[in-house]
């Protein structure tokens, strides 16, 4: 059978559950993530990089921020496809990695989870932890709401890219209607906002419990928090909400967020030389 060419990107949120764990957590990432993972899917990823997180901004946790790291890569095949699933080696991942990012608790048994690389990344959600977020999404951005034109001339962006998930009950239709007729028209006339963008998750790939993506720039975390928490307060609050104020949705669970610059921090393909350690 011959593997379908599927170009897709993905988008995986990470975050550090206390800061005790933060410098754990990126051990592992760099001294074993990073090449377990390239040794792995080289042939049909073009692209591996992680973004540092920003500072979570006054009030941002309740818009689901994580505050480690977004992981990106550019796949050229579905890599959930069961072709897939033999591989020389086992992924190298130690279940208190799902701890250091707040998936499972810190007592949890290590025997009663399941630590196989992609299949620990559905951890969580049922468990009363945050869900291990890892989204697909369309290589290119699927609807350019505001700020087409804008280069790199006009300044560096302080990235907002969130996920949304409508509560249980209610489809990305009835969602969206809320999303087109409320929230975007309030976003493109703040002045704040200088770039708004928005693709759906394909879900099906791997059951991802997000319905959409979206980005807006900034100039900087002060513009970011008299849009969205000054001025968010105005957009009308849906029927569905699980929570009182903008943005309606139960953070990490139905909403997640993260601040992120222009630039990855490391662009693992051309950047990454191996775990070398300072001196």
């Amino acid at each position: 059978m011959d593997t379908e060419f599927k170009p897709m990107r993905s988008l995986i949120y990470v975050g550090v559950a206390k800061e005790e764990y933060r410098h754990k957590l990126k051990n592992w990432l760099y001294r074993y993530h990073i090449p377990d993972s390239i040794s792995q899917f080289a042939p049909y990823v073009t692209k591996y990089a992680f973004y540092n997180a920003l500072p979570v901004p006054p009030e941002g946790e309740r818009f689901g921020a994580y505050n480690m790291q977004l992981t990106e890569h550019y796949w050229l095949i579905n890599p959930m496809n069961p072709q897939l699933k033999i591989k020389a080696f086992t992924e190298f991942f130690p279940v208190d990695v799902l701890k250091w990012q707040g998936n499972i608790p810190d007592d949890a048994d290590a025997d009663s989870v399941n630590i196989e690389g992609d299949a620990a990344r559905s951890s969580g959600g049922d468990n009363g932890m945050p869900p291990f977020i890892f989204a697909f999404i369309p290589f290119w951005w699927e609807e350019d709401f505001k700020g087409a034109g804008r280069t790199v001339e006009d300044g560096p962006n302080y990235r907002w890219q969130f996920l949304i998930q409508y509560p249980n009950g209610i489809s990305l239709e009835e969602g969206d209607q809320w999303f087109y007729k409320k929230l975007v028209p309030a976003f493109k006339e703040m002045p704040e906002v200088n770039r708004f963008l928005t693709s759906r998750v394909i879900r099906d790939v791997n059951d991802c419990q997000f319905h959409r993506v979206i980005e807006m720039w900034f100039d900087g975390p002060e513009e970011w928090y008299r849009a969205a928490v000054e001025k968010g307060k105005s957009i009308e609050r849906p029927h569905w909400a699980t929570a009182e104020e903008f943005p309606y949705l139960k953070p990490k669970f139905q909403i997640a967020s993260l601040f992120l610059t222009d630039i990855a921090d490391s662009d693992n393909y051309s950047q990454y030389r191996g775990y070398i350690t300072m001196r």
